[in-house]
């Protein structure tokens, strides 16, 4: 019994301290988000200095779309025009992005959110966190 109590408490706090989105949280999502990292499900990572394009998210009342953008010196951001149609769920009590275009279907989790965090984790375990964008010009 003594080594059982431990471990409960250890599980709760574990609980306890995972970061939980809601559904006020959603409308965070919003906007240019650029990848900082990927937490690989070994433990290794991959580092992103430097990004040429970043994503951009518009999403209202759970719809929406996600879009490459390329960030420009006058501050203004090039596209292709190609969007990533998605629709927000919630399962359980989790949060999910359900995206689909022409070629394919897939769902990330959303583990954090927060207005300049953002932790996406998708079917092969891999974490993408991802940085709020602040938009520069040197004009």
């Amino acid at each position: 019994m003594k080594k059982i109590l431990p471990l409960f408490f250890f599980s709760l706090f574990l609980v306890a301290c995972k970061p939980s989105v809601s559904d006020a949280d959603i409308a965070k999502i919003n906007g240019y988000w650029e990848i900082q990292k990927v937490e690989l499900p070994q433990g290794g990572k991959k580092e992103y200095k430097v990004n040429e394009t970043i994503d951009f998210f518009a999403v209202k009342d759970n719809k929406g779309f996600r879009q490459k953008v390329m960030p420009q010196l006058d501050g203004t951001y090039l596209t292709n025009n190609i969007k990533e149609i998605l629709v927000v769920t919630k399962k359980e009590g989790v949060f999910y992005i359900n995206y689909s275009t022409n070629f394919g279907k897939w769902q990330e989790e959303i583990l954090e959110l927060k207005d300049s965090v953002l932790v996406l984790k998708n079917k092969e375990n891999l974490e993408y966190h991802y940085k709020r964008q602040i938009p520069f010009s040197i004009k």
